[in-house]
């Protein structure tokens, strides 16, 4: 299958390489004329994990975006803390944190772990598209701060 890469960003283990992340997720596939609502809270999700939990000293983290025929987008971020992956259970009741990636499955089809090379880790959502954004439809940016231009 022939896959129409859309993005892939290699941004800093930090707060603000993940908000760039999902910024810049949010631009291409507005861009593309894709919805882009669920998909940048994926992102945030897996971006806040890889600067939380796989930060490693001097190693940024990897977004990649890919669009597949369906259309089908495919998320990848990746880090070098391969022996952190995603928990087995969803968080107890009462946690204050653990329940990003209880979203990611509630937003994505599918997702996973993969591993390799050494000492790569990659968590990916995969997410059925609707049909392209048409141009009388308005979409606000995340924040509801401004309009997303539509021919962009």
């Amino acid at each position: 299958m022939n896959q129409e890469i859309c993005l892939v960003a290699t941004l800093p283990s930090t707060p603000r390489g993940a908000r760039a992340a999902r910024a810049l997720t949010v631009a291409q596939l507005a861009e593309h004329r894709l919805p882009f609502e669920d998909a940048a809270q994926v992102v945030a999700e897996l971006a806040a994990n890889a600067v939380t939990h796989g930060k490693v000293r001097g190693r940024n983290f990897r977004l990649a975006l890919r669009v597949t025929p369906g259309p089908t987008l495919r998320i990848e971020v990746s880090d070098t803390r391969r022996e952190f992956g995603p928990p087995a259970e969803a968080p107890e009741l009462g946690a204050e944190s653990g329940r990003g990636l209880v979203l990611v499955a509630a937003l994505a089809t599918r997702w996973g772990t993969d591993h390799g090379p050494a000492p790569l880790k990659t968590v990916w959502a995969e997410m059925d598209l609707a049909s392209p954004i048409s141009p009388d439809r308005g979409f606000r940016d995340p924040v509801g701060r401004s309009p997303v231009p539509h021919d962009a």
